[in-house]
């Protein structure tokens, strides 16, 4: 019944997104077939981060989307999410997730919470960092670099960072108050539930800035030579771009996945060390 009532909860709530033009075809299947999961096979902590991640994501993502077009050529993916950026995004947390429906351990969801708390709070810091007004900086050399530059910070995104990772430490919280995790065989207490909260707090935070690291470093940047644009993208006005930083196969995506691990990793360490 669970695998059932998550297959049609995440029907409508990917049906929804698609309607609205927050994932595309692809997205929307592959946020279907990952609800289910994590409705099926996890309790309400597991599906209630996947959809606070989702639904506050895709606020921002919306939120004044006429000013940050500009980043529209920038970015190689903007707007609706594809399959790939679903499962960048949630599939290290639904693998978490199956794992602790066979070997139930508190330190999956210490992982997990950690994991979904990066990709929250690098989602919150690109969207709302993008509307800042003065030039934000590199985490390598502190100097001023454009707008949209891979690895660059800026006040108003660390704070959309931190604010981020805490939203998902906070829920973390409350899904766990509310409904019993079999990983957890202990009562719980306030402890238990402000250890939680930390581990996705900070699991998030560390995460998002290796986001931030692994974007200055080995993340493939490309350059127009028609226009003189720094992208993403390995096509820009009609013709291929050059490399200029990183590796090709170090994608946008990859980055996302990598820093997720460690945040995850960072939270497990923190929980198990703890409790």
């Amino acid at each position: 019944m669970d695998w059932l009532i998550g297959l049609a909860g995440s029907i409508i709530v990917a049906g929804l997104a698609y309607r609205k033009r927050s994932l595309t075809q692809s997205g929307a299947l592959a946020a279907v077939v990952m609800g289910t999961v994590y409705y099926g096979s996890g309790s309400l902590i597991w599906f209630g981060l996947l959809l606070t991640f989702f639904i506050t994501s895709t606020f921002w993502s919306k939120w004044n989307k006429r000013k940050k077009s500009r980043f529209d050529q920038i970015y190689k993916k903007t707007g609706e999410r594809d399959a790939h950026q679903v499962m960048a995004n949630g599939g290290l947390g639904m693998l978490l997730c199956v794992c602790n429906a066979i070997f139930p351990h508190p330190g999956w969801l210490f992982s997990f919470a950690g994991v979904m708390a990066t990709v929250n709070a690098d989602t919150w810091a690109t969207e709302i960092g993008s509307l800042s007004r003065s030039l934000p900086r590199s985490v390598l050399t502190g100097k001023r670099v454009p707008a949209g530059t891979s690895g660059a910070v800026s006040t108003i995104g660390t704070i959309a960072t931190m604010l981020g990772a805490a939203t998902i430490g906070g829920a973390a919280v409350v899904c766990l108050y509310i409904a019993a995790d079999p990983a957890f065989s202990i009562p719980y207490q306030w402890s238990l539930l402000i250890l939680i909260g930390i581990c996705g707090t900070v699991g998030g935070i560390v995460g998002a800035f290796t986001d931030s690291f692994l974007g200055a470093t080995i993340q493939a940047a490309y350059h127009c030579e028609k226009c003189g644009a720094n992208t993403e993208r390995t096509t820009h006005c009609g013709q291929p771009t050059t490399l200029v930083k990183g590796f090709r196969w170090m994608t946008n995506d990859i980055v996302n996945g990598v820093s997720s691990v460690f945040g995850g990793v960072i939270a497990w360490l923190i929980g198990i060390f703890w409790l």
